[in-house]
């Protein structure tokens, strides 16, 4: 509960993605779609009694009465209903102000206001509250891990959409299982459907997201946001001018020999291969003698361009992850937000056990490339550079974006 210090620096900060300031004699719809747009967000603050150019204006209704009008729009205007924590303010002579505050983790979205007879989801850009579009009410229902994008039936594709070459790799030769005989298409068909790499679509079988992600022949034929773009800039910056790029395309998953050495490279090896050969080296002196290293340990790096394949939003179309290098430092930006209930401080810890995208999590790890127990960001990015450089990465959560930065040396 914030105190009167706190609510003042609000106020003179303005309205932004997290503070509205509003009238409590506005119709009951107005602060329902505030409310709603800020809870699909990441929570926020709503002022009552102070005009949108930051002036005080005071509550015209008593503080009682404020309360209960206010609990009453949060129960009957919001599916699902809230119970938003409420304090009012005085802040000059006979002026008070209302305040509602909402939850950054609340557990309902997407959270849905009354705008007549209909329900409206809203979401919040800047300082303004607009309706939600398909595509980004789609989204929050994935964060809210109501729907799973990743088994989704991708159209005009089936079971020749897979690289059954790969698909025995993976049976066979990871995880070490007898797989039905190519000309047994119906056994073969159920054991990917039980598995979740196909997927009923109406009368018919399409090959899920995950399932072409994983062992698609062409991925990016009907996945066009499904690969990485790298670059590596001879500067501070992005520019015009760029040391080395390559678009990566393909399946996620590389082909393997029994004894599990990677014979045919996938979409995560063939990234980290770029990192490779771009990164370059650092060079210190250790009692007398100059002793040369590559700028970043390579756990990390694999570490970082596997958490943006397991965790971006790949409802979100038209953006590649961005693989960039510089010459002091390495930014992995996966698109999208981090799933509900992941935060950055989390991650830290060590704490997180869930991702967006479970079913290639899932395989991922039968690969090996995801750490067991949720461990991988604090293990092999957070204490691999620790040791490696003394260095802390970035772990940076943008509005539509995340990001994880590596840095080459200690910041002076």
């Amino acid at each position: 509960m914030m105190n009167r210090t706190e609510l003042l620096q609000l106020i003179a900060n303005w309205e932004n993605s997290r503070v509205e300031f509003k009238r409590d004699n506005c119709h009951p719809d107005e602060l329902a779609k505030e409310i709603s747009a800020l809870l699909n967000l990441e929570g926020g603050v709503i002022l009552l009694g102070v005009e949108d150019e930051g002036s005080v204006s005071g509550l015209t209704r008593s503080r009682g009465d404020a309360e209960t009008w206010v609990m009453n729009i949060a129960r009957q205007n919001l599916q699902p209903a809230i119970i938003p924590v409420w304090t009012c303010m005085e802040i000059e002579v006979g002026k008070n102000i209302g305040v509602i505050e909402l939850a950054a983790d609340s557990p309902g979205k997407p959270y849905k206001a009354r705008r007549g007879r209909a329900w409206v989801t809203y979401i919040r850009a800047g300082s303004t509250s607009r309706e939600a579009t398909r595509e980004e009410e789609g989204r929050l229902y994935q964060a809210a891990r109501l729907v799973r994008y990743e088994i989704e039936p991708v159209p005009d594709t089936g079971l020749e959409a897979l690289d059954m070459d790969r698909v025995e790799n993976y049976y066979q030769d990871v995880l070490k299982r007898s797989l039905p005989a190519r000309a047994d298409l119906e056994s073969r068909q159920r054991l990917l459907l039980n598995s979740d790499l196909l997927i009923e679509a109406g009368a018919g079988i399409g090959a899920s997201v995950a399932g072409l992600l994983l062992f698609g022949k062409n991925p990016n034929r009907r996945l066009p946001q499904a690969g990485v773009t790298a670059v590596a800039f001879p500067g501070l910056e992005k520019e015009y001018n760029t040391v080395d790029e390559e678009r990566i395309r393909g399946p996620l998953t590389p082909r393997v020999s029994e004894d599990g050495d990677v014979v045919e490279r996938g979409v995560i090896d063939r990234t980290v291969d770029f990192i490779k050969r771009n990164m370059g080296s650092v060079a210190y002196l250790d009692g007398g003698r100059r002793i040369h290293k590559k700028s970043f340990p390579l756990d990390a790096v694999r570490e970082a361009v596997v958490n943006a394949v397991v965790h971006r939003d790949y409802a979100r179309e038209g953006t590649d992850i961005e693989v960039s290098l510089y010459r002091d430092r390495f930014e992995v930006i996966s698109p999208g937000r981090l799933p509900n209930g992941v935060t950055v401080e989390k991650m830290k810890e060590g704490v997180v056990r869930l991702a967006r995208n479970e079913l290639l999590k899932e395989i991922l790890r039968d690969y090996r490339y995801v750490e067991h127990y949720g461990m991988g960001v604090r293990n092999r990015i957070i204490n691999s550079m620790r040791r490696h450089n003394d260095t802390e990465p970035d772990l940076v959560e943008g509005d539509d974006r995340f990001m994880v930065r590596l840095w080459k040396a200690p910041r002076q």
